[in-house]
């Protein structure tokens, strides 16, 4: 009995197993809505179409490139934000974020299709082979390379590789007529977000910061530490024109200023669940007064700092309505290295508000047009300009905010329109500004080395009638000579000037301390300081009324690393 059981054994165990696979797929497609089969077939249907475009096409077609093509298309369908990157463009895309990038080590623009060197970074490859400012780079590798070939892409392409690797450039020096041949060794190249720290006076600390990589959150500690040296005591963050970048870095910043248990953000979506992003108290300077500048380029990681400050009445936001970004996106890499940023999740401030401004899938002109919108509109110069389409919500002190569009500052300040003309327009549109400011500093670097700062090179500029070079520069090149025009758009033109000269010759820092001088958001936040007026006040009503918070204060930690960038 025994021996005719151990027979059929292997029979039963095939029918069981039978049996599991037709009750698995019975389940799976009456209670899971057929979406696997849906997924398979739609799958099979594109692949089918490649195969048929492959087999039966009239004329060859290169299959890889069509399927490049296609892969930005299928993602524009989903929202403005869910992107397609190619394998050769990845590094780029990643280098600002990543806190460092392999390279020769130089600032360039690209002058008469030629890369013409701005900066080189001190003690950088470049530098140790013998590069300086100025130096028009005319060959890489033995191979000529100037004309329609030489775009901004195709330069960082070339110059930048793997660390260790050579690239042998051709140098025409100003002065000199005869190619010099170099080898440059690339190196690591540090990226910095924090351009600029300093002190506006001798209580207020200002700190830039250009977007949220991966050494962001140090960057900040050593700006804090060297202001914390210089005695301030009040503190401005510059967020204007900051696209974004990495969510956690914009979280790290955030909880320095936040006291324990303080809700920074919260991310969910279809798949993603909700996740808590919270202070943990270990901040150095949560009773600082603290003031962030805003305007229409910061985006998605500056509004998550700003959602997170203004929400929780932790300081004041000053200048105009941020972009209005609120979708958060994953890196994914396919096997031959390209990667997309998928939108996974949608993110909300402190008060339960998404700052996503609308959108339609699919390729949305509106969209794309927003901001031109924004400055026909009269946003940009009026804060009753200003549409909140979103609904009402609260700050911890009951101050109203909005949803669905940005984050509206706390404080407006306006576009400064004194003295725009259409003269001024079109000298700086058209690229001549920078063109000039480019030759003038090319044909005077001897002499403006020898001015150590921005201070030193504006007052040496002063004396140099630059406007009036200028205007003689611009009218050979189309843009015709207008006395009265150039008369009041005096200040605009030699601000512009002024501060591309000192950028070429100086840096970041140099060229913002320049431009914060007579800025009108820095000159209002100086005076919110001096009056004490830092900390927002509650909303003063005729009774007092309760707050009641709407959301789930759970806390979770992030296991994967998201992007908030525009």
């Amino acid at each position: 009995m025994n021996n005719k059981s151990n027979r059929f054994a292997p029979l039963w165990m095939a029918l069981c197993v039978v049996l599991g696979i037709l009750v698995g797929t019975f389940y799976a497609n009456h209670f899971s809505g057929n979406r696997l089969s849906i997924i398979n077939s739609n799958g099979s249907k594109l692949n089918n179409l490649l195969h048929y475009v492959s087999d039966m096409y009239v004329d060859t077609v290169d299959m890889n490139d069509l399927v490049e093509k296609a892969m930005p298309q299928i993602l524009s369908e989903l929202d403005p934000h869910s992107t397609y990157i190619a394998a050769k463009d990845v590094q780029i895309a990643n280098d600002d974020l990543k806190g460092s990038f392999s390279g020769v080590g130089i600032e360039f623009t690209i002058r008469q299709d030629t890369i013409r060197v701005q900066n080189v970074i001190s003690n950088g490859p470049a530098e140790r082979a013998g590069l300086v400012a100025g130096d028009k780079i005319v060959e890489v590798d033995d191979s000529v390379f100037v004309g329609k070939k030489v775009t901004n892409e195709e330069a960082m392409h070339r110059l930048k590789g793997p660390k260790d690797t050579k690239v042998k450039l051709g140098l025409i020096r100003y002065g000199e007529k005869k190619i010099r041949h170099v080898i440059v060794t690339r190196g690591e190249i540090p990226t910095k977000s924090v351009t600029a720290c300093y002190m506006l006076d001798k209580e207020t600390g200002y700190i830039k910061i250009k977007n949220f990589g991966e050494n962001t959150y140090p960057e900040l500690l050593i700006a804090l530490a060297k202001l914390s040296q210089q005695g301030f005591s009040n503190l401005v963050i510059d967020l204007r024109s900051n696209t974004g970048g990495y969510l956690a870095s914009a979280v790290q910043i955030a909880n320095e200023f936040l006291s324990k248990g303080k809700l920074i953000v919260y991310t969910q979506g279809r798949k993603s669940p909700r996740q808590d992003y919270r202070s943990d108290g270990r901040g150095s300077y949560q009773n600082l007064p603290l003031v962030v500048l805003i305007d229409e380029g910061s985006a998605s990681a500056s509004e998550i700092l700003a959602g997170a400050i203004q929400d929780n009445d932790r300081g004041t936001i000053i200048g105009r309505r941020s972009f209005g970004k609120g979708l958060v996106q994953q890196p994914i890499e396919f096997s031959d290295h390209s990667m997309m940023r998928l939108t996974i999740a949608r993110y909300y401030s402190p008060s339960g508000r998404c700052i996503q401004k609308p959108y339609t899938s699919g390729a949305d002109r509106d969209y794309e047009e927003d901001l031109l919108s924004r400055y026909q509109h009269g946003e940009f110069f009026s804060q009753d300009s200003i549409k909140h389409t979103g609904p009402e919500y609260h700050t911890s002190n009951g101050r109203i905010v909005y949803g669905g569009g940005g984050i509206t500052p706390d404080i407006f300040v306006p576009e400064d329109t004194l003295g725009i003309t259409s003269y001024y327009k079109e000298a700086s549109m058209s690229g001549l500004i920078v063109q000039y400011a480019y030759q003038y500093t090319d044909e005077n670097r001897a002499k403006l080395k020898e001015l150590k700062d921005g201070k030193q090179l504006e007052a040496y500029l002063k004396r140099q009638n630059i406007i009036d070079k200028f205007a003689t520069f611009a009218d050979k090149n189309g843009l015709k000579r207008r006395n009265l025009m150039i008369q009041k758009s005096y200040k605009l033109l030699e601000r512009y000037l002024y501060s591309r000269i000192i950028y070429n010759m100086l840096d970041e820092q140099a060229w913002t301390e320049y431009l914060n001088q007579e800025d009108p958001a820095i000159i209002q936040t100086l005076r919110l300081f001096h009056d004490g007026k830092a900390f927002p006040q509650p909303e003063k009503t005729e009774q007092p009324k309760k707050v009641a918070m709407a959301f789930d204060y759970r806390s979770t930690h992030a296991s994967t690393i998201l992007i908030a960038h525009a």
